[in-house]
């Protein structure tokens, strides 16, 4: 009897701590955030991911009532990054920036230290067209000159991206195959440093961000818009489908946490970073610097990356034929 009621005692206790625990990390989520959080961009300071944190940063704190602190981790395409976002605790704390198709990609080229799965999506907010562009004076005036060229000289003509498996890199990949060429990519840790390498001359051509080229309008020359029709960036820059290959390519940008973040801690999130996307300012700002804005929830953007998964999974197995 004696040791049941002992037996009874040390359950009640553990039940009794076990709720009071639950109701600790009930009321610490119900308080979220009551410290300020870090936003990680994963390439280089100056780059489109990160000058879309610091145009949401101030915002971001009005709604949320907290300090954002806009840290880096550079490197590998952005897997180092989201390498150590899907090891981070799921508390909210530590949100990063995500970029597709980086993230569907790279994992299915090689070891990342992180998972497609594993990289939970708050908010898609921001899309850059890629667009395959020269300088002025570049010898190539059209996409059938570099590509002849290219034939000619197989793995010679340089073509810039950023990041390794990333849209700018599979869009090149891509070219090659459906044009039967060959060209020399050469990466780079970001959008910036790759706009002053092509800047300086020291690659004959970048697949580059729309909002890069918009901003470098003057110097350069495009020879082709990857997506489905003309830029309005660009307006008299043929689509790729018009000089006869398929080829649509996008980055498409958003926030994410790490795996098992609690529900409302997301939901805030959410509901934050979709105020400001879907503000007609920031809209307008967008657009004049040459993004297309987005405005996906969680479920919207967990779903759009679950079917680019499967759209991506065809294209390299198509590449490596």
């Amino acid at each position: 009897m004696k040791r049941m009621t002992q037996r009874l005692a040390f359950f009640l206790i553990v039940g009794v701590t076990f709720s009071l625990a639950l109701g600790g990390y009930a009321a610490a989520q119900d308080k979220y955030p009551s410290k300020p959080i870090t936003y990680l961009v994963t390439f280089n300071p100056g780059g489109q991911s990160d000058r879309e944190a610091r145009r949401q940063q101030p915002l971001l704190e009005k709604i949320l009532g907290q300090k954002i602190l806009v840290d880096y981790k550079v490197g590998g395409g952005g897997a180092l990054g989201w390498s150590e976002l899907v090891r981070s605790k799921p508390d909210g704390y530590l949100i990063c920036g995500i970029n597709i198709p980086h993230i569907i990609l790279q994992p299915m080229q090689q070891e990342t230290g992180y998972k497609t799965e594993q990289i939970v999506p708050v908010a898609l907010f921001q899309r850059t067209p890629l667009a395959l562009a020269v300088l002025k004076d570049s010898p190539y005036k059209t996409l059938k000159e570099l590509v002849e060229a290219a034939k000619a000289k197989p793995g010679e003509i340089s073509i810039g991206g950023s990041g390794t498996f990333s849209g700018h890199h599979i869009a090149t990949l891509r070219l090659q195959k459906l044009a039967g060429v060959k060209f020399n990519y050469v990466p780079f840790t970001g959008a910036a440093p790759q706009m002053t390498a092509f800047l300086g001359g020291h690659v004959n051509a970048i697949f580059g961000n729309s909002d890069d080229l918009v901003k470098h309008a003057d110097t350069i020359r495009v020879l082709g818009t990857a997506d489905e029709k003309r830029f309005f960036g660009f307006p008299d820059a043929p689509t790729f489908k018009e000089g006869g290959y398929d080829l649509v390519e996008a980055i498409d940008r958003g926030v994410a946490v790490p795996p098992n973040t609690p529900e409302p801690v997301l939901k805030k999130l959410e509901a934050a970073f979709l105020q400001i996307a879907k503000d007609p300012e920031i809209q307008e700002q967008m657009k004049k610097e040459g993004f297309v804005p987005l405005a996906m929830g969680h479920a919207e953007s967990k779903a759009h990356i679950a079917k680019m998964t499967e759209i991506y999974r065809e294209i390299v197995k198509d590449i490596k034929k």
